[in-house]
C-alpha cells in the first residue's frame, strides 16, 4: 500500500506510468508517457486530480515513453515543467539524436522547460520529502526519487520488478552503460526501501527480488554484449509494433539497417545480415508472443 497522496496510473510499455503526488489542493505529475497516448493521459491525470490543480510536471530521465505527453500536459493545465539537469540541453535544442529518438525511431513532441532538478536537490511531493538521486544506466542522465521517511523509491527504468530498461549506451557505442547500471544498482541496494514505484509495472515491496533478479540480469549482459543487443533489438521492435501495430514483413530487413540504432547493435554485436537479423527477430517476436504473423504482416498481439 502507497503512502496517502500517491496515485499510480498505471501504464502499458508504449508509455510510462503517470505518478501523482498531491499537496493540499495542488499537485506534481511524475513522467507524462508516449506521445500518441498524450490525449489519453490527459484525461487519466485530470480524472485523478479530482480538482486539483496540477502545479508541476517532472521527468525521471529523457526517454519517449517519458516525456512524450509533456506539451500536451502543459498545455491542458498550464504545469511548470522540470527535467533532470544533465537532459535541459537536449530539450532546450530539441536534439532528437540526444533523445534517441531519431536513433530508435521513435517520436516525440517538443515541450517548454522551466526548471532543472539537480542530483541530491530534495523535494515537497505528496506530503512527503524526497531527494532526486543519479540513476545512470539505461538513461546516463537520469534520476530516481527517494524517500527515506516512507521508504519509497520512485525508480523511473533504473529498477523494475524484473529488471531494468535497455543500455542504450552499450548498444550505440558511446559506453559506459554496464558500469553505471551497476552503480545505480548498489546504490539502490544501500538505501532504506520498502516500496518502490517503477516506470513500467505495478508498484512493488519485493525490493530484495527485485534487486537480486536486476543484477543476475546485468551479470548476464556483462558475460556477452551481444545478449544485450538482442534484449535492446527484440525490446525496441515491440515497442515500434505497440506504435504502429504492424510492419510489413517484406520492408522489415531494410527498416532495421535503416534505424541507428538496430544498425548498430548488430554491426557492434552480432554480425548478421539484414535478412538473418529480421528472420531471427521475426521468430523470437512471435515465439514471444508479442507479434503474430498475419499474411505479408508482423502484428502487435
Amino acid at each position: 500500500m502507497l503512502p496517502l497522496g500517491i496515485e499510480v496510473i498505471e501504464r502499458g510499455w508504449l508509455s510510462s506510468n503517470n505518478i501523482l503526488l498531491c499537496d493540499g489542493d495542488e499537485a506534481t505529475l511524475i513522467d507524462s508517457g508516449y506521445v500518441s497516448h498524450a490525449a489519453q493521459t490527459v484525461e487519466l491525470v485530470r480524472t485523478a486530480l479530482g480538482g486539483r490543480r496540477l502545479a508541476r510536471l517532472i521527468n525521471t530521465h529523457s526517454h519517449s515513453d517519458h516525456i512524450g505527453g509533456n506539451a500536451a500536459v502543459k498545455e491542458a493545465f498550464g504545469c511548470r515543467i522540470g527535467v533532470p539537469e544533465g537532459m535541459a540541453p537536449a530539450i532546450e535544442n530539441w536534439d532528437e539524436e540526444a533523445l534517441l529518438l531519431s536513433v530508435a525511431d521513435q517520436q516525440g513532441a517538443p515541450f517548454g522547460l522551466d526548471h532543472t532538478l539537480a542530483v541530491g536537490e530534495r523535494l515537497m511531493m505528496g506530503g512527503l520529502e524526497w531527494q532526486a538521486l543519479p540513476a545512470p544506466g539505461h538513461d546516463m542522465d537520469a534520476l530516481v526519487f527517494h524517500s527515506a521517511d516512507a521508504r519509497v523509491l520512485i525508480s523511473g527504468d533504473a529498477l523494475w520488478r524484473d529488471g531494468f530498461g535497455i543500455l542504450f549506451a552499450e548498444v550505440i557505442g558511446s559506453g559506459g552503460g554496464l558500469e553505471a547500471a551497476q552503480a545505480t544498482l548498489e546504490a539502490i541496494a544501500r538505501l532504506p526501501v520498502d516500496r518502490v514505484i517503477p516506470g513500467h509495472g505495478a508498484p512493488f515491496v519485493e525490493v530484495d527480488e527485485a534487486l537480486a533478479a536486476a543484477f543476475a540480469r546485468l551479470r548476464y549482459f556483462q558475460q556477452d554484449g551481444a545478449r544485450m543487443a538482442r534484449n535492446a533489438i527484440r525490446a525496441c521492435l515491440t515497442f515500434m509494433l505497440l506504435e504502429q501495430r504492424r510492419v510489413p514483413l517484406d520492408t522489415l530487413p531494410a527498416y532495421l539497417e535503416a534505424v541507428p540504432l538496430y544498425r548498430e547493435a548488430n554491426r557492434r554485436f552480432l554480425g548478421l545480415s539484414a535478412d538473418a537479423l529480421a528472420g531471427w527477430l521475426v521468430g523470437e517476436l512471435v515465439r514471444a508472443g508479442v507479434a503474430r504473423r498475419e499474411a505479408d504482416f508482423l502484428c502487435a498481439t
